[in-house]
């Protein structure tokens, strides 16, 4: 599986709601850089951040672009999510079954043919802003 094919594999386990499939995807070691927020290395831990994930949010992403290096050790997204706020996540906004869209991106790390490290990005504040009602900056 090229570097292109595997981040396109955990994007579709993700989209298909395949943590099973999605985890496979992971070294066993993973970095996981989580958007404003701090690092945590272990599949475990990235096990346990997508069980809180998909029990605060249903998401799915569109608009897919995939970029790799030349030796596939390298590689990044850009993509459109589309959400909806299930369960109140702490610190945040109630959830009261919101929907947002928004842009976003990920940069990830490939070793052994395993996503290494992977490191996601978002505008936190657009979020907010349309979970509380208030109109967003526009999405691509």
């Amino acid at each position: 599986m090229t570097s292109q094919d595997l981040i396109q594999a955990y994007y579709a386990a993700f989209n298909a709601g395949d943590m099973d499939a999605f985890l496979a995807l992971l070294d066993d070691e993973v970095v996981h850089d989580i958007n404003q927020g701090e690092r945590q290395v272990g599949k475990g831990a990235f096990a346990d951040f997508m069980a809180h994930m998909n029990r605060c949010y249903r998401e799915r992403l569109s608009d897919m672009v995939i970029m790799v290096n030349d030796d596939g050790s390298r590689g990044a997204a850009e993509f459109v999510v589309h959400g909806e706020y299930l369960a109140t996540d702490e610190g945040l906004p109630e959830a009261e079954g919101q929907t947002y869209e928004l842009p976003a991106g990920a940069f990830f790390e490939i070793r052994q043919g395993k996503v290494a490290r992977v490191t996601n990005y978002y505008n936190l504040n657009d979020w907010i802003a349309q979970v509380v009602g208030q109109e967003g900056p526009p999405t691509v």
